[in-house]
């Protein structure tokens, strides 16, 4: 089975709660991890979202009977793995919207701009006002920001490793 994984690291002046002071999801049941340290929620469909220490986030209520469509992060990071028959996910970061159907991609959010990296398959990014999109292939990266437009170029290995180092990977 394929999966959708992404990570997305946000916000260094949110103020920081324990993991397990973030929003459990509903139909999800948490774990602990410690190296490093992270809460994996393993939720209905095969979702899996892992949430570093001191992530902030919150999963927009589906509807009764269908999966989780939409998370907002507010801050630090989230490491999601998506069965790609599963349906669509949004990302909402301060600065950018990353929508995926199945694919293995990172998300890193700071202060100033939100990156994103695809390690397989396709993403589409967008401002956070659904301007400017683009598609992202394997190796591609974008970096949104109020100043630039949005420049598709490739990754260091190095750059997308740090990332996801974060959550043992």
């Amino acid at each position: 089975m394929r999966f959708l994984r992404f990570s997305i690291a946000a916000c260094a002046i949110c103020a920081s709660i324990p993991p397990a002071a973030a929003q459990q999801p509903t139909g999800c049941t948490p774990s602990a991890r410690t190296d490093p340290p992270r809460t994996v929620f393993r939720c209905s469909g095969g979702l899996i979202i892992e949430a570093e220490a001191a992530t902030r986030f919150q999963v927009q209520s589906p509807q009764p009977g269908r999966a989780i469509q939409s998370i907002a992060l507010d801050g630090k990071g989230l490491l999601v793995e998506l069965p790609r028959r599963r349906g669509p996910l949004q990302i909402l970061t301060p600065h950018a919207i990353a929508s995926v159907r199945g694919t293995i991609y990172a998300v890193d959010v700071t202060t100033s701009k939100t990156s994103v990296f695809v390690a397989e398959g396709r993403v589409r990014v967008t401002r956070r006002d659904g301007t400017d999109p683009v598609e992202l292939n394997p190796g591609d990266g974008v970096d949104v920001s109020q100043e630039k437009r949005l420049d598709v170029h490739r990754w260091s290995r190095e750059r997308a490793a740090g990332l996801l180092a974060r959550f043992g990977r």
